[in-house]
């Protein structure tokens, strides 16, 4: 049976795919692709916040602040 941090591991995984993914379609996928990266990078924060863990904690902090910054831009 999988711990709570391998799932948000997964999560974070499965949603940084997606991110990719979608950015490789192209730019129709704009906004959906930054939003998959947002939800990837915040599922990474919480894990590298259970476990201690400091350079996943600064990478992951930056790309959920990029992210919230493209998601803002999308909507206005």
């Amino acid at each position: 049976m999988l711990k709570f941090n391998e799932i948000v591991q997964w999560i974070g995984t499965i949603c940084i795919i997606l991110g990719h993914a979608l950015s490789a379609i192209g730019p129709q996928t704009y906004p959906f692709n930054v939003l998959a990266f947002s939800i990837g990078s915040l599922a990474y924060l919480a894990w590298s916040i259970r476990v201690t863990n400091r350079p996943q904690l600064v990478v992951n902090s930056v790309a959920l602040t990029i992210g919230i910054f493209g998601i803002i831009k999308a909507i206005l």
